[in-house]
């Protein structure tokens, strides 16, 4: 087989470890995973009624243009139709931009560590990656206009980041998005926006009518709580709109997933709810990390990365073996730290205690 010479050393992606299988290796029967960033509340219950009916017919295709959640999703941002774009996913749409944009020929810049997607579609399309180092887990925006050379064609921002949790303040991003070339597409990636509660943090949607030149990629995977059904969402001009359609495949979200994204779309009070916990679950870590004198980033999002100047991997298999599945940061561009993602009152509780042992240096 003659296969992408890129493909053959290019490493998949790596998911969190499951339940099922923690459940076998360690022959434990209660595991807490927090190492996927998913809602540990769930989605809403209008969602979970509705499922329980499942009312598709399996044997029909999906609506491929997705009218019911096109037009649900245009009332609720306040954008047209045709400013919408779905996929499979919003790594489904990190996929379709850089099957549309990048080849040997062309290059992209992107901040590290961040999204290991951006990275691993660019390699495949072979196209030339150029990553600007963080500083202080925050996006070095002036080197990445630096980075910008006559191949450029994406530029990938993730704010709030993963894996740090920071974010970019409404005029940095303006003064950074006033410099990037008008043919350079710039790629703004919100899995999280949903849990952003600062006073400075923008209006993507707006910057979307002032910039022709910028996508802005969302997700129901997150606070939605629709992990397993995969529905993300791009909001843009049309032209880009249009531009990129061509390399979306047919039917690329279920039925299933558009009805469960629509009917969750008109639960704001439980997205609400979601936000407001988050916000208590964070303060649970902020609190043990003061406790112990460690170092973490303040976080936007529903995840928090925690540097306990120890191998991250340490961390990671001693909090596993007690029943907790968290991420290790060695993956993650943090060797030295953990992503965890907050969870319930009590599921962080728990969890604190065994981190309180590990440091402690008791089993």
């Amino acid at each position: 087989m003659r296969w992408k010479e890129q493909l053959l050393t290019l490493i998949p992606y790596q998911p969190g470890k499951s339940i099922e299988s923690v459940k076998r290796q360690y022959n434990l029967q209660n595991i807490v995973k927090l190492a996927s960033n998913e809602n540990p509340f769930g989605c809403s219950p209008e969602v979970s009624s509705l499922l329980a009916e499942i009312p598709v017919s399996m044997a029909i295709y999906p609506d491929g243009y997705a009218t019911l959640l096109r037009e649900k999703l245009a009332t609720h941002l306040g954008v047209g139709q045709d400013e919408l774009i779905f996929g499979n996913g919003s790594d489904n749409l990190i996929q379709i931009i850089s099957r549309a944009l990048l080849h040997p020929q062309a290059s992209t810049v992107m901040a590290s560590p961040t999204f290991s997607q951006y990275k691993h579609n660019a390699v495949i399309e072979g196209a030339s990656i150029k990553e600007v180092p963080a500083i202080n887990g925050e996006y070095d925006l002036d080197g990445m206009i630096a980075a910008i050379d006559e191949q450029t064609n994406v530029i990938w921002v993730c704010s709030p980041n993963n894996p740090t949790g920071t974010y970019i303040p409404a005029q940095r991003l303006v003064n950074f998005l006033d410099q990037v070339p008008e043919h350079i597409l710039v790629v703004l990636d919100e899995a999280y926006s949903e849990y952003v509660i600062a006073d400075d943090y923008y209006n993507s949607i707006e910057l979307t009518r002032k910039y022709q030149n910028l996508i802005v990629l969302r997700t129901f995977s997150k606070i939605y709580g629709l992990a397993a059904l995969r529905v993300g969402y791009g909001v843009a001009n049309p032209a880009i709109i249009k531009a990129l359609e061509p390399a979306r495949e047919p039917f690329n979200v279920s039925a299933i997933g558009q009805l469960a994204a629509a009917t969750a779309l008109a639960d704001q009070k439980f997205i609400e709810v979601c936000r407001q916990k988050n916000r208590q679950g964070l303060a649970q870590f902020y609190d043990f990390c003061h406790q112990y004198h460690l170092s973490y980033y303040p976080s936007q999002t529903n995840f928090i990365l925690i540097d306990f100047n120890k191998d991250g991997d340490q961390v990671f298999q001693f909090l596993l073996k007690k029943g907790f599945i968290v991420r290790s940061g060695k993956a993650l561009g943090y060797p030295t730290a953990v992503r965890i993602t907050v969870g319930s009152t009590d599921q962080n509780t728990g969890l604190i205690e065994v981190m309180k042992q590990f440091l402690e240096g008791s089993e």
